[in-house]
């Protein structure tokens, strides 16, 4: 029987588990923690979001490249995940936003420890607090504590390089490179910006929302949430953006977006209402007859200065596109996931590394961007199904 070694205990690892033919392949999964899914479980303390609901050609088109990810979600869609848990006794609902969660009650450890369970069904063999070290001189695995483990095919899926207390900490890299396999650097994903605030501004706002906005940058435009923090702006508003700016925070010491307060109401609409508006004061104004908070109106303040913010025709039109400096991009550490990794030119169809026969990494390892709302989650899903799924249609003769 040919052997499988699965490094790393991430989503896309365990669903290449779950579906692997342990008929056909005797397989060990080694990670480095002493439990599995650690990321997993961190992403669920908000609610487990384990997918979107949309059509398939939607669900696609958020990814970048999607042309790359399009295959593999064809191949485990949003819906096989949905029937997959329901099969495993974890019932989902969709929630606000079309965003997919495990039925109220049901517990992150809970989705996993059903999971787990199918694995050890399955005969999956564990060897966790097991970490990789890279390939000795015979380009044999190596392992801490001089462990031996023979494979005949591994599957990496060690993730990016966000929140390294969960595992994902993104050393892998330099092992990748010295095999003379291109990596892509890596940077923060789905991240909080800095914004250089007011004193004033910031002991007033800070944590709180900014609802029913839209943000654009270049030729993007996001409606959504925002949060301010003491550190800059949050929220999948900017998250959504945060490839782009990124881009641009590499050659530019800033990037500038711009806020329309206002996003479902056109410049004719607000000039109308604030026309008719009784109040005496601008501030009056803003608050009763457009309906902005105190938060809005005090980045309006933060944004504008005294000449724009007295004229209402400059000050209905910076409502609609507040401009706001970004100077950085939050800790990498702090990132909800990662930009950068394996470069795709470096994976065959199959996530085989072209260099290496018979080593294939899937999940955040690689260099692809998804946005928040479930996306990440099922890209890794169905990355790890796609390839259990070619794996078990091989001649093992062959490998």
């Amino acid at each position: 029987m040919k052997k499988i070694t699965i490094i790393g205990g991430g989503a896309a690892a365990l669903l290449f588990a779950a579906h692997i033919d342990t008929a056909k392949y005797k397989v060990t999964l080694c990670e480095q923690k002493k439990t599995l899914g650690r990321k997993f479980l961190v992403a669920g303390e908000g609610g487990l979001n384990l997918t979107y609901h949309t059509s398939l050609e939607s669900l696609i088109k958020p990814y970048v490249p999607s042309e790359f990810m399009s295959p593999a979600l064809q191949r485990f869609t949003n819906k096989d995940l949905i029937n997959w848990l329901k099969k495993l006794n974890v019932p989902t609902f969709v929630g606000s936003s079309n965003r997919v969660f495990p039925e109220r009650g049901i517990k992150p450890i809970e989705v996993l420890n059903k999971i787990t369970a199918y694995l050890v069904a399955k005969d999956i063999q564990f060897r966790l607090n097991t970490q990789w070290l890279g390939w000795d001189k015979d380009g044999q695995l190596q392992f801490d504590k001089d462990q031996k483990i023979d494979s005949d095919i591994v599957v990496f899926a060690l993730g990016g390089a966000s929140w390294k207390v969960t595992g994902a900490d993104g050393v892998w890299k330099k092992k990748f490179e010295n095999k003379g396999i291109k990596v892509q650097p890596l940077r923060a994903a789905n991240c909080a910006f800095e914004v250089a605030w007011g004193k004033e501004f910031i002991e007033a706002h800070e944590g709180k929302p900014l609802k029913n906005i839209a943000l654009s940058f270049g030729n993007q435009s996001i409606k959504g949430e925002l949060n301010v923090s003491k550190f800059g702006l949050e929220g999948n508003a900017i998250y959504a953006l945060s490839r782009e700016i990124q881009d641009v925070l590499r050659l530019k010491k800033e990037a500038i977006v711009y806020l329309d307060l206002k996003p479902g109401l056109t410049m004719a609409q607000l000039k109308a209402k604030f026309n008719s508006s009784r109040q005496t004061k601008i501030t009056g104004v803003l608050s009763k007859a457009l309906n902005l908070d105190r938060t809005s109106i005090g980045l309006l303040k933060q944004f504008c200065d005294k000449y724009t913010f007295s004229n209402p025709d400059l000050l209905l039109q910076t409502i609609k596109a507040v401009p706001i400096k970004l100077k950085s991009a939050g800790p990498l550490d702090e990132a909800i996931s990662t930009i950068g990794g394996i470069a795709l030119d470096e994976i065959d169809s199959h996530f085989q590394v072209k260099k290496m026969p018979n080593v294939y990494a899937i999940g955040e390892m690689l260099d692809w961007y998804a946005p928040t709302g479930g996306y990440l989650l099922q890209g890794c899903f169905s990355m790890g199904y796609t390839l259990a799924d070619f794996l078990n249609g091989l001649n093992v003769e062959e490998v």
